[in-house]
């Protein structure tokens, strides 16, 4: 077996009787024991893919092997998986006991009822919902439903998890404490995890890598600080980072980056950092809001129109060539609204993206 490739996902596709293309040619693999996030806006397929692996969809295209085993004619049942679903799915008219015992007590994974006890309780406690066993989930917080929810899948003791957005349902407190406690508990079991979020900062904070879809495709797989800071594309580097990244419409010429009422060099850019040639024309420069600077001298000059207060630090907020933009300062450094400030971008933390989107620099 291999460990780094625990989970294969080979060209996967997914077309429907009406034509539309859900998944589109979709490869990743996931190493053993790794929790991993399959992040994207709505629709863009993580869930799809996920039911696929699951075998609750069959795909049109395409391979799934865990374990070094095709799952394709592999029924559900048979698949070994547990699944967290978004709205719990608890039986109502059984306690939280008999709710995590189900699994133990019908088809071929039936044990003994002191057996299916015992390991349910096992789990209760690694869940913290021990002393609920003879609650009814309509007696139960949001969280903790879920918790009784990830119990129940985690009994079979299954060689994969797979949960989708389990903590959509909850608030925003909840969801940060419910995410750790997620985290924690899957590397204590030692369990493959697929995770599926619309919610970046979820994605960042829990995965050991991010898959990003959009539209289908996987856009990036990676680590959630190289898709932070090293985007593959323009859609990437939009949808990762809070507050979001800005955008300058720029034209190179004469070996000049050109925007509304700044230049920069191009000799001043690390050359090593081009993916591909840059030609003249039309382009998108980007750059996160704290790599944007207070300084004497720089290549912006602007008045703030408002300031947003986050934590330590605070969001200045400009209108740029009719386009709002951010960037981040310490709470320290004094700035009120109306001021007119200059920055200095970071030239080694910018980036080029024509206009499909793809990456240059």
């Amino acid at each position: 077996m291999n460990e780094d490739k625990f989970i294969q996902v080979n060209n996967l596709e997914k077309t429907y009787e009406n034509g539309y293309q859900a998944i589109k040619s979709v490869t990743f693999s996931v190493k053993k024991g790794d929790l991993v996030c399959l992040l994207g806006p709505s629709g863009c397929g993580k869930t799809t893919t996920l039911n696929m692996i699951a075998g609750l969809l069959n795909p049109t295209g395409g391979d799934i092997i865990v374990n070094g085993k095709s799952l394709l004619n592999v029924a559900p049942k048979d698949r070994n998986i547990g699944y967290v679903f978004q709205n719990y799915a608890l039986y109502p008219h059984m306690t939280v006991l008999q709710n995590v015992m189900f699994p133990m007590t019908v088809g071929k994974n039936k044990k003994p009822k002191d057996e299916a006890e015992r390991i349910a309780k096992k789990f209760m406690k690694l869940t913290h919902i021990e002393e609920l066993a003879d609650q009814k989930p309509g007696n139960l917080s949001g969280g903790q439903q879920q918790r009784v929810s990830i119990a129940r899948a985690l009994v079979q003791e299954p060689q994969i998890l797979l949960m989708d957005e389990p903590l959509s349902n909850l608030d925003a407190r909840l969801r940060l404490k419910i995410r750790e406690e997620i985290r924690n508990l899957v590397k204590e079991v030692g369990i493959t995890t697929l995770f599926v979020t619309h919610d970046q900062e979820e994605a960042l904070s829990i995965g050991d890598k991010i898959i990003l879809f959009h539209n289908g495709v996987i856009q990036q797989d990676d680590k959630g600080q190289d898709l932070y800071l090293e985007p593959n594309n323009q859609f990437v580097a939009n949808f990762i980072g809070n507050p979001v990244i800005d955008n300058f419409d720029v034209k190179v010429a004469n070996d000049q980056i050109v925007g509304s009422d700044f230049e920069i060099p191009v000799a001043k850019l690390n050359s090593s950092k081009f993916r591909s040639k840059l030609a003249d024309g039309d382009y998108t420069l980007s750059i996160r809001p704290e790599n944007l600077k207070l300084a004497d001298e720089g290549e912006l000059s602007e008045v703030i129109d408002d300031i947003e207060l986050i934590g330590r630090e605070r969001v200045l907020k400009f209108n740029h060539a009719g386009i709002s933009q951010r960037a981040l300062i310490d709470l320290e450094q004094e700035v009120k609204r109306g001021d007119k400030v200059k920055f200095k971008m970071n030239l080694d933390r910018i980036y080029l993206f024509k206009p499909d989107g793809e990456r240059i620099y």
